[in-house]
Formats: C-alpha cells, sequence, structure tokens
C-alpha cells in the first residue's frame, strides 16, 4: 500500500533526488574513463571547527578520498555504494529501516579465488559498528541526515503542552496524553505543526522531573511545551527542538543537574556534538539557553551579585560530592571554546572550588511547588540564564 501522507512523499522524492545525483557523478567518471572516486569530508576532531558567530560546531575543509581503484579504500568505497543502494531501495519501496536492518540487509560475504585457486571470502562489513560509520559518512557526502533519509532509530524523547500536530494521516492533540506524553518520532520532519498555545520550551534532562512538573500541570499555568531528553539527548529530539525554534520562533530554555554531565547536555542541544558535528546546523539550537542549575545557585556569587537559592542547611541535605571524573570533566569543559564565556568560567570555577553538584530533584526535595512556581518562572523573568 503507498504511502498517503504529502510530507512523507516531499521527503522521499527530495531524498532519493540528491542519492541519484550524488551518484551519478560516479557514473560520468566511469563514462569517462576515470578512477571512481567519492570525496567525503573528514568526520574528526582535528576537522571540528567552533563557529562564534554562529555559535556552532561545524566540520572544516578537510576531506578524505574513497577511490575504486585504491586498494587501501576500495573496501570503504564498496561498503558506502553498497549502503546508498540499500537505501535508495528503501525509499522507493516506500520503507522505513532501521539502523539494524541496513546492517543485516547489506551484511554479506564476497567469495573470490585467491592464490593457487583457493576460494576465500570477505564480508561487507563485520559489525553494526562498521555499518553504522558507513551511514554517517553517507549523511556528510550527500549532505542530508539519516532521519531526512527515513531510517529509523530508537525513540526517546518526549513533549506535552499546548499544541496539535499531524504525523501521517493522524492529528494529535499534545494537549490530551494523560499522564503520558507523546513519544517524539525518529523522523521529525516528517511532522507537520498545526497549532500551538506556548510562550516557550522547557527542556527538562531527567525523566522522572519532567513527569512530576507534567503531572501537576506546569505546562498548563505557564503556557509552555515541556520536552524531556531522558538524559543525553538523540537526534530527533534535537532535530524536533531545532524545528519549534526556527519555524516557530518559541524561546528554548534547559533545566539539567548540577554537574558536568548536565552542562554537556546542555551544549550538544545548543552547539552540537564535537563527535558528529556534521550535523550541527540541522540539529544544534543556536539560541537555547540554559536556566540551570548552576553552581552560584546553590553558593551565590559575589561577583555576580547572586545570592543561593539554597540555605546552609539544605546544602550539607542536598550537594553531592563531586567524583574524580567530574572534576576532570569540568576541567574539560572550561577548555572548550563555548564554554570560555566569564560567566560559563564563573560558574564551572564555582564548582571546581566546592568540588559538589547538585541534581534537579534536589530542588524538588524543597517541594515541586518551589521548582514549579518559583525557581523556574523566577529564572525566566529575571533573565537569569546562559546563552
Amino acid at each position: 500500500m503507498k504511502l498517503t501522507s504529502s510530507v512523507d512523499v516531499k521527503v522521499r522524492k527530495k531524498a532519493l533526488e540528491v542519492l541519484r545525483d550524488r551518484f551519478k557523478e560516479l557514473v560520468n567518471q566511469i563514462l569517462a574513463g576515470e578512477n571512481p572516486t567519492i570525496v567525503i569530508p573528514k568526520r574528526t576532531l582535528s576537522n571540528t571547527v567552533y563557529d562564534e558567530g554562529r555559535k556552532l560546531l561545524l566540520l572544516g575543509p578537510d576531506t578524505l578520498s574513497r577511490s575504486f581503484l585504491d586498494v587501501r579504500e576500495s573496501k570503504k568505497f564498496m561498503q558506502t555504494v553498497l549502503m546508498a543502494s540499500i537505501i535508495y531501495n528503501a525509499l522507493t519501496n516506500d520503507e522505513y529501516p532501521t539502523i539494524r536492518d541496513l546492517f543485516y540487509r547489506g551484511k554479506h560475504t564476497i567469495r573470490y579465488r585467491g592464490p593457487e585457486g583457493k576460494v576465500l571470502g570477505e564480508n561487507t562489513w563485520d559489525s553494526q559498528r562498521e555499518s553504522d560509520s558507513i551511514i554517517r559518512d553517507l549523511e556528510v557526502f550527500i549532505n542530508m541526515l539519516r532521519e531526512e533519509l527515513l531510517i529509523l532509530s530508537k525513540e526517546k524523547g518526549k513533549v506535552v503542552g499546548n499544541m496539535r500536530i499531524r504525523s501521517g494521516d493522524d492529528v494529535i492533540d499534545l494537549s490530551k496524553m494523560g499522564h503520558g506524553a507523546y513519544s517524539i518520532e525518529p523522523t521529525p520532519d516528517l511532522i507537520e505543526f498545526l497549532d500551538v498555545d506556548a510562550e516557550y520550551v522547557l527542556i527538562v534532562e531527567k525523566d522522572a522531573v519532567f513527569q512530576q512538573l507534567h503531572r501537576a500541570g506546569f505546562w498548563r499555568k505557564y503556557k509552555a511545551l515541556l520536552i524531556t531528553s531522558a538524559g543525553q539527548p538523540d537526534r530527533a529530539t534535537r532535530r524536533f527542538v531545532r524545528r519549534l525554534s526556527e519555524e516557530l520562533k518559541l524561546p528554548i530554555y534547559i533545566l539539567t543537574d548540577s554537574d558536568p554531565y548536565g552542562w554537556y547536555i546542555y551544549s550538544v542541544f545548543k552547539i552540537g556534538s564535537i563527535t558528529l558535528s556534521y550535523e550541527s546546523e540541522r540539529l544544534a539550537t543556536p539560541w537555547l539557553r540554559f536556566l540551570g542549575v548552576m553552581p552560584s545557585d546553590i553558593f551565590g556569587d559575589v561577583n555576580i551579585k547572586k545570592k543561593p537559592y539554597l540555605s546552609e542547611s539544605e546544602r550539607r541535605n542536598y550537594i553531592i560530592k563531586a567524583k574524580e571524573r567530574d572534576i576532570k570533566r569540568a576541567k574539560e569543559l572550561i577548555n572548550y571554546k563555548w564554554f570560555q564565556t566569564s560567566r560559563w568560567k564563573a560558574e564551572i570555577n564555582i564548582f571546581l572550588e566546592k568540588e559538589a553538584k547538585l541534581e534537579i530533584e534536589a530542588l524538588t526535595s524543597k517541594g515541586l511547588k518551589f521548582l514549579m512556581d518559583e525557581y523556574i518562572p523566577r529564572k525566566i523573568e529575571v533573565k537569569d540564564w546562559m546563552d
């Protein structure tokens, strides 16, 4: 049965056209008697640059070449063409393969005769890590995300709020999910935003805190779209947030634990991932603002004229001693260019001085009302955020 969603048809058509155009170049090279070669931007740390003006992590200018007639690159060349062919066929057949599906569809052994006529075999790829790497190479080569190629991955993010969307032929009201929430689908560009009544978006790192705020009616009371990444964000959640910011012009705030791992989650949403910097222009949200939790929220800071939200006795009850790996990670963060603003340096230095961290749940221990009706609204009202 053919799909009826006009958005789906449009996305498939674009993906097929891009794949045809990019690989037609190889055909032209062969017809011209040339060595077919794929030129791909390097996905390496050394070729990752931070664009301070755009506040994004991007790939640099370095490239690598994969030539069919180069024995060192011929296998990678074959893998790239094979994966592109499998994805193209899936798009043509109206399918939604998972990355695991793609691994199995392409996994087979190529037989050939070696010295003295002995039959030998070479696997197309041996592990999913190997095939996943080829998918990422393809994304860079054709300048499209795997989500735009309708490749599925595990759902992770959730959203609730006063908003209606269309997914396929279904209209979904995100305000009528009961105690549940809408799971952000792995192909977020197939979602149509129909209407929204919200003043901002609040991302919550912890699913448990998201559930508490949801059940307490935070999003209704403060006209917000409430999202959780349930820890390190998946690509679909990042793309969904980017679309909310870019298309609906909604302010985006994020609430994480007061530790280096929570702060890194903020930076992945905002400027992109170091290892996947080629995604940043479509997945990162440079306009995102860090609401907290900040070390200065816990201990105060005379330099930024800020009083703590927690009393001395509350600090003793709620803070957790930082581990060696937390301290090491904080020292790594402070060396990243995007954490070298005066405010971020001040906050990280408080953490390094106190060697203490705090989970969002500690604020709910003061009462959910404190987090919901005092901490978050006050931070937004007085613009106590970092961007």
